[in-house]
């Protein structure tokens, strides 16, 4: 576990991290980052956003952030699996996932499952959207 380094980014990452302990990403030796599951919530104080769309739009925001914060130089472009858990799984929702993918990820296609839940972590998520990196 020495080896292993674990990243929160500030305001909601740390937060969360005590609140729930667990941590937002995990770089494993050399090159791989996975990030845990990113919901819609404000970056700075966790508030979720309304609607499934747009808590779906912040997911993305905060797996970029996470990126960020463990240090991945390519951002999204060194994503390579993503997984998704939705509340409820709809049209909308899966409108919205294949925009942001095409948005983030415009040079590639990562593999990504999509999975229906009946509930999330927190009481109000609709969507949870967790990667894994090659950072090399």
């Amino acid at each position: 576990m020495a080896l292993l380094q674990y990243y929160n980014y500030d305001g909601a990452g740390k937060m969360l991290s005590e609140n729930y302990w667990y941590s937002q990403a995990v770089r494993l030796p050399p090159n791989r980052v996975e990030c845990a599951g990113q919901g819609g919530w404000d970056p700075e104080n966790g508030a979720l956003r309304a609607t499934a769309v747009e808590q779906i739009d912040q997911a993305f925001a905060n797996v970029a952030l996470t990126l960020k914060t463990a240090g991945v130089k390519g951002g999204f472009t060194q994503v390579h699996s993503v997984k998704s858990y939705h509340v409820p799984l709809d049209n909308q929702a899966m409108e919205a996932m294949v925009r942001n993918l095409k948005h983030w990820m415009p040079e590639h296609k990562p593999i990504w499952t999509v999975i229906a839940v009946p509930r999330l972590a927190l009481e109000d998520m609709k969507v949870e959207i967790d990667v894994v990196a090659f950072d090399g």
